[in-house]
């Protein structure tokens, strides 16, 4: 897969922002928009075009958690972990996640529809406990809502 990356797609980005040392978090935030994840390939590329050391592109790119190194499903599935939702049962509703979908946190599953992660906070707290699916927040969740919303996401494909 990794050698499928058509670095042309980033080429624009590295144009304009050209060898600015202060823009690497603004050019990996985009190439991961346009990749869904920073391929192994892509980090390669931009250290070379900004005539920086891939040790300082992962250095950044391993600091801050926004950043991804596998592809993620379709839909990724961010749980809250944060106290409001932990008091609330989010551990219960990270297992029924991993159960309903057969997968654990981090990982994607085999048809590429899934990716669950686990977050610390999603803001959301009075909605606890809560999970975004692509950025959509559901809130106040039970075992039988996520069953739901799951039912509902696979018939979207």
């Amino acid at each position: 897969m990794e050698d499928e990356i058509d670095l042309s797609l980033i080429e624009p980005i590295l144009e304009e922002y050209g060898d600015d040392k202060g823009s690497l978090i603004t050019i990996l935030q985009e190439t991961q928009a346009i990749y869904n994840y920073l391929p192994a390939k892509a980090l390669t590329y931009i250290a070379e075009r900004m005539g920086i050391s891939e040790a300082q592109v992962y250095g950044v790119a391993t600091f801050y958690a926004q950043f991804r190194f596998r592809p993620v499903g379709k839909y990724l599935i961010m749980c809250c972990q944060g106290t409001a939702c932990h008091v609330n049962g989010s551990e219960n509703i990270l297992t029924a996640l991993e159960d309903e979908l057969g997968i654990k946190v981090g990982e994607t599953t085999d048809d590429k529809l899934f990716t669950i992660e686990s977050v610390a906070c999603l803001g959301c707290c009075s909605l606890a406990p809560v999970m975004m699916v692509n950025g959509q927040a559901y809130g106040q969740l039970t075992l039988d809502r996520v069953k739901e919303i799951i039912a509902d996401y696979r018939s979207r494909g």
